[in-house]
C-alpha cells in the first residue's frame, strides 16, 4: 500500500478528546496489550499527530504519529500497528517468518506467497482467514512487514503451501516507514530453535514469491542478511528495495583487489596495512619538523601542519591517510607526540589546536634519518606560507538548507522532515515534483504556479494570504529558500566535510582610521578558512614593509584579527583571490581598495 509516494492531506496535533478515543480504539483492537504498554503507545502528554494521506491507489489513510514516527494507520475504520510499533511489542500480532531475500519482493508491492513462509518442527500460529499478521525474518523476532491472511492455517497446510498467504499493507523501508526517524528493525532473539525445514517442495519458486533451494537452507547463517545493506532508489515516483549486486557478504570485485593487494604486502615484510600507514605517519612528522617548520612559524595550526607540511614530506606513489593508521585522528597522534615530550600543544582558540613549542633537541628528531629519495627534495630552498606557495587548497564551501517546523509540511510528502539537510538543487526537484504531483501548474500561463493552502501557510505572509493566489517559479523557488534555515558544508584537503549551522561568515576587511590620520586595515574570520592568522600576518609584512600585529577580535575571547598598518586591500585581495584561491563572495570589504594611480 506505501510502496509509492502518497499524499498528505493534513498533519495536526491530536485533540484530547481524540486521544481517549484512539485509546479505547486501540484496547478494542489489541486486547493483550496492558494498561503499561498502552500508556506507552498512546502517551497521555507526549507529542502525538495525526496525519491524512491519500494512497497512490487513492485509499484514503489516517496515520498517527508518536514524536513523528507513525505508530499505527487507520484503514476503513480498521487499526493497524506500524514496523515501529511491532519492534517495541514483537509479540502483539501472530507472526510468520520468511527468508531475507523474500522482503526484496515485498518492498516492492508483492504479496507474501506461501512457498516464501517457513514452516518449523513447532508448525505456523494458527489463525483465521483476515486476521491481522507480523512478518518476520528466520532469525529475528522482529517483523519487517504487516499484512491480513488470505486464509486460514489450515486452509494453508491443506493446500500445501501453495498460493497467496498475505496480502500487505506495509513494509520496513517503504514510504510510511520513511515518515519516521528511517531505524533499521532491531534484533530480537527467537523464542526456540527454528530448524530450517520446509514442508513444501514447490519447483516454481522464483514465480511463487522466493523460497530458496534446500541446499542453501542447509548454511542458513549465510542467508541472514544485513537490512542495512539494502537501500532506497527513486525511479518513477516509485521506491523500490535494491540489495547490492554482490551477495551478502561477498566483497566487490575493487575490494577483493585491494585485499588481494593487502596480503600481497603482509607476505613481504611481515607488516599490517596499519602498520605500514603508521610507519608513513612518523617519517612525514619527523620529516617535516626537521626539515620544513620553523620557529619563527608558532604557534602552527594543526591542520596547516598537516596540509603544508607533513603531507608535502609524503613520498611520491604513497598516500599518507590518518584514518588508515592505528590513531586514526591527527589529534591523537599529536597527544600521543606531546606525551613523549616531542611537541606541545595546545588550544590557543575555541576548537583549534596549535602547535606552540617543537622540541628539536629530542632524541628521535636528531636521529630521523631523511629518506634518499626526498633527500633532493627537503634541501630545496623552500616557499613561504603565502608567497608563492601553492599548499594552501581553500576549502569547497556548498550552501545547505534544513528543514524547519513552519516548512515541514511541504518537504513531508517527499519523505523529508524537521531537521533535513538539503542542497539548493534538491530543494529546487522536491519543489518541481510537488507543484506537478499536486496539479498547481496555471494552465493559463504555464510561467505561474498556483497556491495551495500547504504553499500558503509555508511561503506567504499573513498579509499576502488573501492577495496571493499564484507565484512565478522563479519567486516560488527563491521565497521557499529564505524561509529554510540556512547551513554550509566546509570540505578542507584530506579532511572529511563538516556541515555546520547559519550561513558561513566572511573574511572581513575594513579600514580604520587611527591617530595622526594613519589609516590601518583589519583582517578578521581568516581561522574559518582554514589560514593562520599569524602566517599571513607575516606573509603581509614582508610584502608591504610595513608592521603588522595580531590582537584578539573585541568581544570574543576566542577570536583573532591582523591589523597592518596602512591600506593594504590591493596586497591582501591579490593574496586571498588569486595566491590562496578563495571565492571572492566570502571575502567583503575589497571595494575599498584605494584607486591606482595612473601614470602619464
Amino acid at each position: 500500500m506505501f510502496s509509492k509516494a502518497f499524499r498528505v492531506k493534513s498533519n495536526t496535533a491530536i485533540k484530547g478528546s481524540d486521544r481517549r478515543k484512539l485509546r479505547a480504539d486501540v484496547t478494542t483492537a489489541f486486547p493483550t496489550l496492558s494498561s503499561e504498554q498502552l500508556s506507552e503507545l498512546v502517551p497521555n502528554k507526549e507529542e502525538l499527530n495525526i496525519i491524512k494521506l491519500y494512497a497512490h491507489k487513492g485509499d484514503a489513510v489516517t496515520v498517527y504519529a508518536n514524536n513523528r514516527n507513525p505508530i499505527l494507520f487507520e484503514l476503513e475504520k480498521t487499526l493497524y500497528p506500524t514496523v515501529y510499533t511491532l519492534w517495541s511489542y514483537p509479540d502483539l500480532l501472530p507472526a510468520f517468518s520468511t527468508w531475507p531475500p523474500v522482503l526484496q519482493k515485498l518492498a516492492g508491492g508483492a504479496d507474501l506467497m506461501l512457498p516464501g513462509v517457513m514452516v518449523s518442527s513447532r508448525g505456523l500460529p494458527q489463525v483465521q482467514q483476515g486476521t491481522l499478521c507480523a512478518i518476520t525474518l528466520v532469525g529475528n523476532r522482529a517483523p519487517v512487514a504487516v499484512g491480513v491472511a488470505t486464509m486460514s492455517t489450515g486452509e494453508m497446510l491443506a493446500a500445501g503451501m501453495k498460493g497467496k498467504g498475505f496480502a500487505i499493507l506495509h513494509v520496513y523501508t517503504d514510504h510510511l516507514w520513511g515518515l519516521g526517524d528511517k531505524l533499521n528493525p532491531p534484533t530480537i532473539a527467537p523464542l526456540g530453535a527454528e530448524p530450517a525445514e520446509l514442508e513444501s517442495t514447490d519447483e516454481d519458486d522464483e514465480e511463487e514469491g522466493g523460497r530458496e533451494p534446500m541446499s542453501d537452507l542447509a548454511i542458513a547463517p549465510s542467508l541472514q542478511m544485513d537490512l542495512g545493506s539494502l537501500s532506497l532508489q527513486e525511479g518513477n515516483s516509485c521506491t523500490r528495495l535494491t540489495e547490492e549486486e554482490e551477495e551478502p557478504g561477498e566483497p566487490g570485485a575493487e575490494e577483493m583487489a585491494e585485499d588481494i593487494t593487502e596480503v600481497q604486502l603482509e607476505t613481504e615484510d611481515g607488516r599490517t596495512p596499519q602498520e605500514r600507514m603508521d610507519e608513513l605517519l612518523h617519517q612525514c612528522f619527523f620529516h617535516a619538523l626537521k626539515c620544513k617548520v620553523k620557529k619563527s612559524e608558532l604557534p602552527l595550526l594543526t591542520s596547516t601542519f598537516l596540509r603544508n607540511h607533513m603531507f608535502a614530506c609524503c613520498p611520491e606513489g604513497q598516500q599518507l591517510d590518518i584514518k588508515k593508521s592505528s590513531y586514526k585522528k591527527l589529534s591523537k597522534f599529536l597527544q600521543h607526540m606531546q606525551q613523549q615530550k616531542i611537541v606541545q600543544v595546545k588550544e590557543l582558540n575555541k576548537g583549534v589546536e596549535s602547535i606552540v613549542d617543537i622540541n628539536w633537541k629530542h632524541s628521535d628528531i636528531k636521529s630521523f634519518v631523511v629518506p634518499e629519495a626526498l633527500s633532493e627534495v627537503s634541501s630545496a630552498p623552500e616557499n613561504k606560507y603565502g608567497d608563492g606557495e601553492q599548499l594552501y587548497h581553500a576549502p569547497e564551501i556548498i550552501p545547505l538548507y534544513g528543514v524547519s517546523s513552519k516548512m515541514a509540511p511541504l518537504f513531508q510528502e517527499s519523505g523529508h522532515k524537521k531537521g533535513s539537510i538539503l542542497s539548493s538543487s534538491d530543494v529546487r526537484n522536491i519543489i518541481i515534483s510537488y507543484v506537478k504531483t499536486n496539479e498547481l501548474v496555471d494552465e493559463a500561463n504555464k510561467n505561474f504556479v498556483k497556491i495551495n493552502p500547504i504553499l500558503c501557510d509555508c511561503l506567504l505572509d499573513k498579509s499576502e494570504q488573501d492577495e496571493i493566489l499564484k507565484l512565478k517559479w522563479d519567486d516560488l523557488l527563491s521565497r521557499c529558500l529564505e524561509k529554510l534555515q540556512p547551513h554550509h558544508q566546509m570540505t578542507f584537503f584530506g579532511r572529511e566535510p563538516v556541515v555546520k549551522k547559519g550561513n558561513l561568515d566572511p573574511i572581513d576587511i575594513t579600514i580604520a582610521q587611527r591617530s595622526s590620520n594613519k589609516k590601518v586595515t583589519i583582517i578578521k574570520n581568516l581561522e574559518l578558512y582554514g589560514l593562520d592568522p599569524q602566517l599571513v600576518a607575516n606573509t603581509l609584512q614582508q610584502r608591504v614593509q610595513a608592521s603588522a600585529s595580531i590582537n584578539t577580535l573585541p568581544g570574543a575571547k576566542d577570536r583573532v584579527q591582523v591589523q597592518i598598518q596602512g591600506n593594504q586591500i590591493n596586497h591582501l585581495a591579490k593574496l586571498l583571490l588569486e595566491e590562496y584561491q578563495l571565492p571572492r563572495k566570502y571575502i567583503q570589504g575589497l571595494e575599498k581598495a584605494p584607486k591606482l594611480s595612473r601614470k602619464k
